[in-house]
């Protein structure tokens, strides 16, 4: 387009050429206009001769460069604004003693910030109106083990645009940082605003707010920070500046689930459900025909739910695609994992696998162009697969059907056998149901003297706990030693926000009640515990304490969410809510738990037939051992 607007001085008079020279400094763009009689090169990025006619063409382009430009030129000084708030933010006795409000002095400041702000001066417009005159003590850290491999302020100490005096401040700052007496609840966001219309896109300080807000929930409240990928840094820069650029709330939305993807957190995963554009960035307004179980390179079709509509694409059980709309699925589950917080890819399939999320879809439209790999003669094919969006009753109908039947299939599938004990996680309270509080404890003594008889014990954990107290009281109770010392549980520093320092063992109620008189009834016989993806949070936790209560059982299974240690929720704004892991959990020798999920002694793989006659192998592997 510009090609057809230069024009070549020579065809026009010196009265009606313009002369336009183009200087960049500091991110910013210079624009120099006057008329010549000649054409003269000077040391300008580029100069070029213009007829007045098609100046006036230019004028509006070359206000959009100086605005964008001006905009690009403030990323930094806007990433250090950041970085700074959330400093402040979490350090800061007036800010985090509650005196200013945090979000009031970012959406009172960040417009101040321009392309002309140096670093300093953005250091002084957060902190000019803060009482830098510190009469409390010296912060000190009163733990020896200590979780410190976050804290990194090498944005402001190893900055040489930072002055001396302004990083003096900010050492000072963190020298005398507000110490609260107990852990700091979050302070709720302001629901009385009315949310924004889904088609309406946040202002930009509103945007930067929010941004800020999850950049700083990672620097200060994550304790996994550092097993984030090594490039986030980076990615949350790129990120920062398509959050100044955005232009609509759909791309906004992507942001935002790209920066809490990056966290590779399970406990986050649920957050696309609060984006208003989540059906249409994860594509989820038709469903498919049939049900599925996702694998690294294909999806295997396990159930024909309206086999009409696959026998018209000859779609069969066992089939394969390969293919979405010509897209291979490894580069399918790329592109999920962007959008997607899960802590390792096991959990991602996983749950990209849950037919009601219907999230594994690459377009919004109603009839898709799968490539099926035929089951019987391994061959492939192209084929369009009309899908459904559930305007047509009776297909609603037949769906919803299915989907009853599917979870009452799972909700009653249990293990039965003379010589052993099941226990099903989520779905023990009603053990203690009917059973009044002074006759409880009797009662669970009962239950486990009667599965001591017996030749094994099977936990099955695949699934979270609907009663906390059945293993953390009454299994510890009944089988444990008095210590039990099966990992270590790190939380927030309130002395350094940012740290991590763990309960010791001294203190009851965290990883054992206190119990007095306790017996102990060990018990030799076989134990088994079974994990797979849905063991999350609790549920890994508990398998933790049962490893060690029972040193003889061989937990078997998948990969485990890979995400303990509670859950933490940071309100955004009115609309959004960042909740992911609170707390660092460990074994007792240190070993990681995060993405890595719980030990495992027999990992179980399941082959394609395995799947579609809906086995469970970790139930066969349990009953083989019994003979």
């Amino acid at each position: 387009m510009l090609s057809n607007l230069f024009t070549n001085g020579e065809k026009y008079s010196k009265n009606n050429l313009l002369k336009i020279n183009i200087k960049t400094r500091s991110g910013c763009v210079f624009i120099f206009i006057s008329t010549v009689k000649f054409y003269h090169q000077k040391n300008h990025i580029f100069s070029v001769i213009i007829s007045t006619e098609n100046m006036k063409k230019l004028i509006p382009l070359f206000f959009l460069i100086l605005i964008q430009s001006s905009v690009y030129g403030q990323k930094d000084q806007y990433h250090l604004f950041i970085k700074t708030w959330n400093f402040l933010k979490y350090y800061h006795p007036d800010i985090a003693g509650g005196k200013t409000d945090a979000d009031s002095l970012f959406l009172k400041t960040v417009e101040k910030v321009n392309n002309q702000s140096d670093a300093n001066s953005v250091i002084t417009i957060l902190t000019e109106n803060l009482n830098n005159q510190f009469s409390i003590a010296l912060a000190t850290d009163l733990e020896k083990d200590i979780l410190s491999a976050n804290q990194n302020f090498n944005w402001y100490k190893k900055n040489k645009k930072v002055s001396s005096e302004n990083k003096a401040l900010l050492n000072n700052i963190y020298a005398h940082r507000f110490v609260s007496d107990s852990e700091k609840e979050q302070k709720p966001a302001d629901k009385k605003k009315d949310p924004l219309a889904k088609d309406k896109n946040y202002p930009l300080p509103e945007r930067l707010l929010i941004f800020a807000k999850i950049q700083g929930s990672i620097d200060y409240l994550y304790p996994h920070k550092y097993l984030m990928p090594k490039d986030a840094d980076a990615y949350f820069a790129n990120l920062l500046e398509q959050t100044i650029h955005c232009s609509s709330r759909k791309d906004f939305d992507i942001i935002l689930a790209k920066a809490v993807a990056k966290m590779e957190d399970t406990h986050a995963f649920d957050f696309y459900n609060q984006l208003n554009y989540k059906n249409e960035i994860y594509h989820r307004a038709y469903f498919p025909p049939f049900d599925y179980v996702i694998s690294n390179d294909y999806l295997l079709i396990t159930d024909l739910i309206l086999p009409e509509i696959c026998s018209k694409a000859n779609i069969h059980t066992g089939d394969r695609i390969t293919e979405i709309n010509g897209k291979s699925i490894p580069a399918v589950i790329k592109e999920k994992q962007e959008l997607l917080s899960a802590s390792n890819t096991e959990t991602l399939l996983y749950r990209l696998s849950d037919y009601q999320k219907n999230l594994i879809w690459t377009d919004d439209l109603a009839q898709k162009e799968l490539t099926i790999q035929s089951k019987h003669n391994h061959k492939s094919q192209s084929v369009k697969v009309d899908f459904l969006n559930f305007s047509d009753k009776q297909q609603l109908a037949t769906v919803t059907e299915y989907i009853k039947e599917k979870i009452r299939i799972k909700d009653s599938h249990t293990m039965t056998h003379a010589d052993l004990t099941y226990f099903k996680i989520h779905n023990v309270r009603y053990i203690s149901e009917s059973v009044p509080d002074d006759q409880l404890d009797d009662h669970m003594d009962k239950i486990f003297k009667e599965a001591s008889s017996k030749k094994a014990i099977v936990f099955d954990m695949r699934g979270y706990p609907d009663w906390g107290g059945f293993v953390f009281h009454y299994i510890y109770k009944y089988f444990s030693p008095v210590e039990n010392h099966f990992g270590k549980y790190y939380k927030p520093n309130i002395r350094n926000i940012g740290t991590y320092i763990p309960f010791s063992y001294n203190e009851f109620g965290h990883y054992y009640p206190k119990i007095e008189n306790k017996t102990v009834h060990p018990y030799k016989g076989k134990v088994f515990l079974i994990v797979n993806p849905e063991t999350l949070s609790m549920s890994e936790w508990n398998t933790m304490n049962l490893q060690k209560v029972f040193p003889q059982a061989v937990t078997i299974g998948q990969k485990t969410a890979g995400a303990d240690g509670d859950i933490t929720s940071v309100p955004l704004n009115a609309e959004y809510s960042l909740e992911f892991t609170a707390n660092g959990i460990f074994y007792d020798d240190n070993s990681q738990t995060q993405k890595v999920g719980v030990r495992i002694d027999e990992l179980i793989r399941y082959t394609d037939e395995d799947v579609i006659q809906k086995k469970d192998l970790e139930f066969e592997r349990v009953l083989k051992a019994m003979k």
